[in-house]
């Protein structure tokens, strides 16, 4: 029997603050940083009653320990929802929520279900990235991959071999902005909104309560031209113009259009298309420019129709490339209004949900915008990206 799709909507999307790989979460399971957020996402839409959530996508990409178990399951049960509710747990290394939320929404507009919540979560401090991970040795003995593609780093050191006008004076500068906008957006409010204050335990302190991002710190264009260059002699990437090793979770409330309606519940934007590619694992930080492309054809609609993006920003050489790819200026205003993981961290798995919550909170003060996307680069050379429609617009160019 032929069905039609159903239009599908990010009606609200949480998260953690970030912390430093080890730091402020060093005493905190991941786990309950993922419950957290579960919580906090039914506290704040009491008019979703907990039976009519219908799945649970967790994403985690080193799936061991207190991040195993098929966590989207356990974290549903230890979140009070009913035992009713299925789960499951997903890995898609950085595209790991975005994946999830891509997943149920694909359910949702088929008709297998109404209500989903999807997310992701790593704890880098516990389990850092490749923790137990048993790589088969013949993908890189029969030349299917160079090493250096199972080192992130090392892939950006060679995208900038790439793209040689792309300086470390460029990404620098991006970095800093992305530190100062970052700033910006917390001394405007613009964050904290969304985030999940997490009770933190402390050997010696006793306990305390996370409420703000652990990463983003002043720096200059002058601290930052200083920093070592690890992956390569002489490179180009610094700890100051990559994200940093992160914990933290997110998780979002995703919902076919027409039942959000007859629940009462608030609209963020709503889904258009999503495109994942593979890439070159070499050069895996490309990967959201083919993703993009990929998007835009499915939607029908050209970079030109975008109006805000939010780009993960894992390498600041990995957003500059898309942005020369399509044109846009290292500085536009559309891109990362309030920074991005340089500044706020990348907790891998967790990250598509903080872009895709940033850019439903920007729709809302930008009703002028009618599309935006959230776009990211993935390890062992893929891309990532979701085009969104913003329920607040006005009529207008974009």
């Amino acid at each position: 029997m032929p069905r039609e799709v159903r239009d599908v909507v990010f009606v609200d999307g949480v998260r953690t603050p970030f912390g430093k790989a080890g730091g402020m979460y060093a005493n905190t399971r991941a786990d309950d940083l993922v419950i957290r957020c579960i919580r906090e996402l039914m506290r704040r839409n009491p008019q979703l009653p907990p039976e009519k959530v219908e799945e649970v996508a967790i994403a985690a990409t080193t799936q061991i320990g207190d991040q195993g178990l098929t966590i989207g399951r356990t974290a549903a049960l230890l979140a009070g929802l009913p035992k009713t509710v299925p789960g499951f747990a997903i890995d898609r290394m950085c595209a790991g929520a975005m994946t999830a939320v891509t997943t149920v929404v694909s359910g949702i507009a088929m008709g297998a279900y109404d209500v989903a919540i999807a997310g992701g979560v790593e704890h880098m401090g516990r389990h850092p990235m490749g923790e137990g991970v048993d790589p088969n040795p013949r993908i890189v003995a029969e030349k299917l991959v160079d090493p250096s593609a199972l080192v992130m780093g090392a892939t950006a050191e060679n995208l900038h071999d790439r793209v040689p006008q792309i300086t470390k004076e460029r990404t620098d500068a991006f970095a800093l902005a992305s530190q100062q906008k970052t700033a910006k957006a917390y001394a405007n409010g613009k964050l904290q909104g969304d985030l999940v204050p997490v009770a933190v335990r402390d050997p010696e302190a006793g306990w305390g309560l996370a409420t703000t991002d652990e990463a983003p710190r002043e720096t200059s264009l002058e601290k930052l031209a200083t920093l070592k260059t690890p992956f390569r002699p002489h490179g180009k990437v610094t700890a100051g113009n990559a994200a940093g090793l992160n914990d933290g979770a997110t998780a979002a409330l995703l919902v076919a259009e027409e039942t959000a309606r007859e629940l009462g519940l608030p609209i963020g934007m709503r889904l258009v298309s999503f495109g994942f590619v593979g890439v070159e694992p070499e050069v895996m930080g490309v990967g959201p420019i083919p993703s993009t492309e990929k998007a835009l054809r499915i939607a029908g609609l050209s970079i030109d129709d975008i109006g805000l993006f939010e780009l993960n920003e894992a390498f600041a050489v990995q957003v500059l490339a898309f942005l020369d790819h399509f044109g846009i200026a290292d500085d536009d205003p559309r891109v990362n209004a309030w920074g991005g993981a340089i500044a706020i961290g990348h907790p891998l798995a967790s990250s598509g949900v903080r872009l895709m919550t940033q850019l439903a909170r920007q729709f809302a003060e930008h009703p002028e915008v009618r599309y935006g996307l959230t776009a990211m680069c993935i390890g062992i050379g893929m891309g990532g990206t979701v085009i969104w429609e913003n329920p607040h617009w006005e009529g207008g160019d974009k």
